[in-house]
């Protein structure tokens, strides 16, 4: 007999729904029952983020007028795939596909980029057709560069080991990048003796040790800059730094978008 024609459809949903997205979406390929069980919003309102509501209370009215039609397991998918702007558009939040665990990007704007507001040095610009955000940092010349991002860990899913990561381009007339080492750093503000990477963003031909800056989906590079693991008692931020502070070699060509924190892959 299939269980599905034992149990009403209201259990088998309470049932799909301390499961995962991955195995809802498995359970939804056995039966008709099955089906209407696994792709039930009683099911998927229980995969969106507990504070979900608060989140989209800070988008654009627009962004959530759009959404308001969708069923829970569509805008569950609509999340991984889509990025939203939240807070006045300087961040951006995502979903994680397969647990559901949010993803934010911090944008240029809000990173705290030395000299960022010098004209001589960085310059602001709108990439519609390229970036999630309104501008973007372009580095014209320095030879001190040092951005800092932070996030508050309170806004991340417990129990998840997350990873930052420089999402960023460099343009036809980069130099300095394939000279020198970047470092790369990711820590709780306020501890010691944090692990540092050392990553060239244009990488020398010759070069093939890991870390190495890779191509995402939506036309940018990006490297990570670390991990944490982010316990639901930890409080206050966690810091994701880029410097190279060689004062003998001029750096130029960097586009910064931001900095992205979202859980490492296969954790």
């Amino acid at each position: 007999m299939d269980i599905s024609e034992v149990f009403p459809e209201e259990c088998l949903a309470h049932i799909i729904s301390f499961t995962s997205p991955r195995d809802a979406c498995r359970s939804a390929l056995v039966s008709r029952n099955f089906q209407l069980a696994a792709d039930s919003d009683a099911v998927w309102k229980g995969f969106l983020p507990p504070d979900y509501a608060e989140i989209m209370s800070s988008a654009p009215a627009s962004s959530s007028s759009k959404l308001a039609d969708l069923s829970k397991k569509e805008l569950y998918f609509h999340h991984c795939n889509n990025p939203i702007l939240i807070n006045d558009g300087i961040m951006s939040f995502a979903l994680e596909k397969h647990g559901g665990k949010k993803c934010y990007m911090i944008g240029a704007r809000t990173l705290s980029i030395i000299w960022g507001y010098e004209p001589t040095y960085w310059t602001w610009k709108s990439l519609p057709d390229e970036s999630r955000f309104a501008e973007v940092a372009e580095l014209r010349y320095v030879w001190w560069l040092e951005v800092i991002g932070r996030i508050d860990v309170k806004i991340l899913s417990p129990k998840t080991t997350y990873a930052a990561y420089l999402v960023f381009k460099l343009t036809d007339s980069t130099s300095g990048f394939d000279e020198k080492l970047v470092e790369l750093s990711v820590h709780f503000e306020g501890s010691v003796g944090e692990e540092k990477l050392h990553v060239f963003l244009d990488v020398p031909p010759d070069h093939d040790m890991p870390p190495q800056p890779r191509e995402r989906s939506d036309g940018w590079m990006e490297v990570e800059m670390g991990e944490f693991f982010y316990d639901d008692e930890d409080v206050g931020s966690v810091v994701a730094s880029l410097k190279e502070v060689d004062n003998y070699t001029t750096k130029n060509g960097l586009i910064i978008e931001g900095i992205e924190f979202r859980p490492k892959e296969g954790r």
